[in-house]
């Protein structure tokens, strides 16, 4: 298992930089749509952009064994909101792989007995609410690292140094907003992976 485990993890990285093709030939295909003179090129990378979105459906074959194995280990997080969080969070990427899975297998013939828009709507639904769960799990860190923060006092006197020397915003805009993105700004940027995996989490939800 932890063979298996180790390998899905490594296609995960090809799967990256799969999708990463898969993503730069969409935006140059979009930039030359309207120029008659790049036709071709523009053949070639949709050619392309298809043959990156199938390689991305073989590496995600065994993603399901591994998020149920990650499922798992998440569950001894002692932290109840972590625990909740990451275990469902998990179990939802299992259950989109699964469908994932199931409608690439119908894309290519080996099963043809099932609803493609069930199993679509089914993947979405699954996808959105591991994201969700991500999310929910980046700001409750956010949430936590702001609280350890606000007890510093060497922060504290960083605030007040920063409201004294910005009088004129102190003045436009709420003393307590200021001083709460001046904390925010300053506990993201003492973990700046929390930050990275929040806006990578809102890109995803949104694209």
């Amino acid at each position: 298992m932890e063979t298996f485990i180790s390998f899905t993890n490594q296609s995960q990285g090809r799967d990256r930089i799969f999708r990463a093709t898969q993503y730069a030939c969409a935006l140059a295909k979009y930039l030359l749509r309207n120029e008659a003179k790049r036709k071709e090129l523009v053949k070639k990378l949709q050619f392309l952009e298809s043959n990156m979105s199938s390689g991305r459906k073989l590496f995600r074959l065994g993603n399901t064994v591994n998020s149920i194995h990650a499922a798992k280990s998440t569950l001894h997080i002692s932290d109840p909101v972590l625990r909740f969080c990451l275990t469902f969070a998990n179990l939802n990427r299992a259950l989109y792989f699964i469908c994932d899975n199931l409608l690439w297998a119908r894309s290519i013939g080996l099963i043809k007995d099932i609803d493609k828009e069930r199993w679509s709507l089914n993947s979405t639904r699954f996808y959105f609410l591991s994201l969700v769960m991500n999310l929910t799990r980046d700001v409750y860190v956010i949430i936590q690292l702001m609280v350890q923060k606000s007890r510093d006092r060497h922060f504290q006197q960083k605030v007040d140094q920063h409201l004294n020397e910005s009088p004129d915003v102190a003045c436009v805009i709420v003393p307590q907003l200021d001083a709460f993105l001046f904390l925010l700004l300053e506990s993201l940027r003492n973990d700046p992976s929390v930050a990275l995996d929040t806006v990578k989490n809102i890109i995803s939800l949104w694209y």
